[in-house]
């Protein structure tokens, strides 16, 4: 059991200190923590898969995307540094 709880808003304490202590941030631990509170932890991993890969997306389409959800920095980024924070974010 995790030693704090790190807020009301995260529905599986346990699981957001685990993904943190990996070194995750806690946007993407809450986002993970409470999609698995939702339903078993087994099923949020096999969700994902319906987007095309990064890789095939434009850098324009990878800036927009970064700019929805707040990556700082990104207007000097490449389009490979673009990939690496959307897949670190």
């Amino acid at each position: 059991m995790p030693t704090k709880k790190p807020g009301p808003s995260v529905k599986d304490d346990e699981l957001y200190e685990k993904l943190r202590d990996e070194g995750n941030s806690k946007e993407k631990s809450a986002r993970i923590a409470n999609a698995a509170a939702h339903s078993s932890r087994s099923d949020v991993s096999h969700r994902g898969g319906k987007s095309p890969s990064y890789d095939d997306w434009t850098k324009d389409d990878l800036y927009r995307r970064a700019a929805d959800i707040g990556i700082r920095g990104r207007s000097s980024m490449s389009k490979a540094e673009l990939i690496t924070a959307l897949r670190n974010h």
